[in-house]
């Protein structure tokens, strides 16, 4: 091997960490050919999980990396959001040690096709866009913390010396959820949840009402929210907050909440886990 070639090779292997993912296309537009690539990979240097993406020698195919390298390295605006999110926050209550997680992934651009061709117990589930008006912030290692914050973004350090993923806090994490397909299940799971959320910031709260574009998860979260009287309900503003008009029936048959006219289940008190 050339000189050059010996030292695009070694380039490449101390940028990629111990779970990190590279693309084709992210070779391709840094200079590596598909022959290069080829031959990194028939030398063991590289290893495909899937077809079109590569590991280093003795890497492991972790979620946390994946959406590193989905961020960070193919620049895609694809974010940790809904229920993983408060799951790995602390706040999932049924989530045990040793499960496969389900990751729940959100942005305005579909993830590449290998995304689902990879070869481990966890799975990722598109979610699509968020409820939400504003756009999509980059996700690259050089976006700042504070205009992430301000749309209910964070950066989280999930394994340890290897970099920050991007994803939504628990107030923005429980509107997404609330956004789900409606049902009673989904009632159940997102009470369960608020239950829990006794520490959320009202002004944080209050932002992502404001630029919440579903009627129908901001006014799932409010009369949920309104359930357990959390300290922090008294101190959001709703001024400025897109409620609609009419009512919304989220569960047929469902008791209608007074307040913000949608329909909850009538066992809702049977299922507090």
């Amino acid at each position: 091997m050339s000189e050059l070639k010996r030292s695009k090779l070694n380039h490449l292997l101390a940028s990629l960490g111990d779970s990190d993912l590279v693309s084709s296309r992210w070779l391709q537009t840094h200079g590596y050919s598909r022959s290069l690539v080829a031959r990194y990979v028939t030398s063991g240097w590289l290893v495909s999980p899937a077809r079109g993406v590569y590991l280093r020698k003795g890497g492991q195919l972790q979620w946390q990396g994946v959406v590193r390298s989905l961020q960070e390295r193919e620049n895609l605006a694809l974010y940790v959001g809904g229920r993983f999110a408060l799951a790995m926050q602390g706040h999932e209550h049924y989530l045990r040690l040793g499960e496969a997680a389900t990751v729940t992934l959100y942005g305005s651009t579909r993830p590449p096709g290998w995304l689902s061709q990879l070869a481990m117990p966890d799975r990722f589930e598109f979610c699509g866009k968020p409820p939400f008006d504003w756009p999509g912030p980059d996700f690259t290692a050089d976006t700042q913390k504070d205009p992430l914050l301000e749309q209910g973004l964070k950066r989280e350090e999930v394994l340890s010396g290897a970099g920050t993923i991007v994803c939504s806090t628990p107030e923005r994490a429980m509107l997404e959820l609330c956004d789900g397909p409606p049902s009673a299940a989904l009632v159940y799971e997102a009470d369960t949840l608020m239950q829990s959320l006794a520490t959320l910031s009202p002004r944080r709260v209050t932002a992502l009402l404001r630029h919440c574009s579903s009627i129908k998860a901001t006014r799932l979260f409010l009369a949920l929210a309104d359930r357990y009287q959390h300290a922090w309900l008294k101190r959001i503003s709703l001024d400025g907050v897109g409620l609609g008009s009419g009512k919304r029936v989220l569960v047929p048959g469902g008791r209608l909440h007074p307040t913000y006219q949608i329909t909850l289940p009538r066992d809702l008190d049977e299922h507090l886990g």
